[in-house]
């Protein structure tokens, strides 16, 4: 069995003056602090709150 491929996520801009929702979106992903990675199945509503995030955050496969 082939296994999953997963994406890091990691967080290099702080969340201090961005709306509430972009807030809210980066702990949905798990991110809590800056330099801090996460790592996750790229479903279309992962990359979903990816993009609405994406100016805080940097993908790596």
């Amino acid at each position: 069995m082939a296994k999953k491929e997963k994406i890091k996520i990691k967080q290099v801009r702080s969340k201090i003056k961005c709306p509430k929702v972009q807030k809210l979106t980066l702990e949905a992903l798990g991110l809590h602090k800056m330099n801090a990675v996460v790592e996750h199945e790229p479903t279309p509503q992962i990359l979903g709150m990816v993009q609405k995030v994406k100016h805080l955050v940097v993908i790596e496969k």
